[in-house]
């Protein structure tokens, strides 16, 4: 059985591990390593940490498997980072680490971003009842959708 609670600052550096480990697939859709989540610090983690809230999934072994940031800004939360572990996808942990994060900021508005690549994040996000507002071309090869919910 896994478990959701706020992250440590004794976490973050399994967190951000786990971040290299879950991004590979993300990198892949390009064809490249030179993506945001695979170059981030452990200080820039420490700084999301002092700045938001981190939630950590843990399995039976207190492992982390999963994780999500988010930070609240001008009346809107800003989701982030929400990874799981490559072994552990395909079983509802997505979705009940957005649930957890939301319930962490009731009755906002919640925004957040992927690639348009991202097939599957995209259907995720939908299906938990956000939907596309903008979309941003970043470069040739990488272009971000915007997903809010009310």
């Amino acid at each position: 059985m896994c478990g959701i609670k706020k992250a440590e600052l004794s976490d973050l550096k399994e967190i951000l591990q786990l971040q290299y480990l879950a991004y590979q697939s993300e990198a892949d859709l390009f064809g490249s390593r030179d993506i945001p989540p695979l170059k981030q610090t452990l200080d820039e983690v420490v700084e999301e940490f002092n700045s938001g809230v981190i939630l950590k999934m843990v399995n039976d072994k207190n492992a982390i498997i999963g994780s999500v940031r988010a930070k609240e800004s001008g009346g809107t939360v800003y989701i982030g980072k929400l990874m799981v572990h490559p072994d552990h996808r395909h079983k509802g942990y997505g979705t009940m680490l957005i649930s957890e994060i939301e319930k962490c900021y009731p009755d906002k508005c919640y925004e957040l971003f992927t690639s348009t690549r991202s097939l599957d994040n995209i259907y995720l996000y939908q299906k938990l009842g956000y939907t596309i507002f903008a979309r941003k071309a970043v470069n040739d090869e990488l272009e971000f959708v915007y997903m809010e919910k009310k």
